[in-house]
């Protein structure tokens, strides 16, 4: 069985409640009992250091724990500060520090989502009395370096990473014990449905079903795409829509089927071979390959599209999604051993603004039947 642990906002709210502790009893927590929320359970978190800066500002660190997961998170030193403080309404006000990202979409505010506002408002106003106010800046010192090997700039978050979930436990998407519970999910739908969309996140799958695509034939397959095709192919399914990120899903068109950045990447290579197939000018391949993640040269191929009236973004990314479509079908056809070998995949890709960039020719068929 693989290990769950979990998520970043527990070990930012854990390293709080250390330094706020220290405040309040001047003596180090070793252990933070932190109440999840979701789940309605109390996680022990250790607390790797604490220290007191001034009589009102304590500092404490915890360090991420995510379990087996192929988490770039893991072992990254979480840190917060926390300094009493008498002006303003509200007893806990929560900064976000280096390392954590600005939302470009949102004003900058920081990339502190619903979940690890609300953990950290819970946990910390429990242990205030009426009338004392704290304000907590949570910082990670490695945020700015990791985030840069994520898509977080995809979706406009900036110069740090998110404290994101919706739950304090994090589940090993990327481990064979999460692929199973997918498979199953799969079944059961193929059970039902002869055509089906596999979305790789909840991007894609809120995307879905804006545009009217029914729930119930909505797949999740976080990176195991490769497995979850043969499995769907074994079981019948005719017709399969994939819809994803472009970032993520032009990995396909390399013949990356297992789309973790811990085991593979190419996106670059990936682009830059097809606007040179498309015939773009030696200096915009080497300005798309060194772009430092593929929004920027997504972004790039619109401006020159732009400057120069041409329609680089349409045949770039047309070609792309037909590899896609192409290699998909024949990774069916060559791990398919009991399997009928002939499910259709079209593909769809969208972009950080969850704008649709790119319908293949068989992705609009589809599209047809399913909305």
């Amino acid at each position: 069985m693989s290990r769950s642990g979990y998520t970043l906002p527990v070990f930012a709210c854990a390293a709080a409640v250390a330094a706020l502790h220290w405040l309040r009893d001047r003596q180090p927590l070793t252990l933070a009992s932190i109440d999840l929320i979701e789940p309605a359970q109390i996680a022990e978190i250790p607390i790797e250091q604490v220290a007191g800066l001034s009589e009102s500002t304590a500092l404490a660190i915890a360090r991420s724990d995510p379990g087996d997961n192929l988490d770039l998170t893991k072992d990254t030193p979480v840190w917060a500060l926390v300094e009493w403080r008498e002006q303003g309404d509200d007893a806990v006000i929560i900064k976000g520090g280096e390392g954590i990202g600005r939302q470009m979409n949102a004003d900058d505010k920081p990339a502190i989502y619903a979940y690890a506002q609300r953990l950290l408002q819970e946990n910390l106003q429990r242990m205030l009395a009426p009338g004392e106010k704290i304000t907590v800046t949570i910082i990670l010192p490695e945020g700015r370096s990791l985030a840069v090997r994520t898509s977080n700039s995809a979706f406009g978050v900036v110069e740090g990473l998110s404290l994101l979930g919706t739950t304090g436990i994090s589940q090993p998407l990327s481990t064979p014990d999460q692929l199973a519970v997918f498979r199953a999910q799969l079944q059961n739908k193929a059970s039902r449905f002869e055509s089906l969309v596999f979305c790789i996140g909840e991007n894609g799958l809120d995307l879905a079903r804006k545009l009217g695509i029914n729930p119930e034939q909505l797949v999740k397959t976080a990176n195991w795409i490769g497995p979850m095709l043969v499995e769907a192919d074994l079981l019948g399914v005719k017709e399969i829509l994939l819809f994803g990120y472009h970032g993520k899903l032009m990995k396909l068109a390399g013949g990356i089927f297992h789309t973790h950045h811990y085991l593979a990447d190419g996106r670059r290579e990936i682009l830059a071979a097809h606007c040179a197939i498309a015939g773009l000018k030696l200096p915009d391949i080497q300005a798309v390959f060194n772009s430092a993640t593929a929004e920027a040269a997504l972004t790039y191929l619109k401006l020159l599209d732009a400057a120069t009236g041409s329609d680089w973004v349409n045949q770039v990314y047309s070609a792309i999604a037909q590899t896609i479509d192409v290699r998909s079908q024949e990774y069916i056809q060559s791990h398919s051993q009991r399997g009928t070998g002939v499910t259709v995949c079209g593909s769809i890709l969208f972009d950080r603004d969850r704008q649709i960039i790119v319908k293949s020719k068989t992705a609009r068929l589809l599209m047809g039947k399913l909305c």
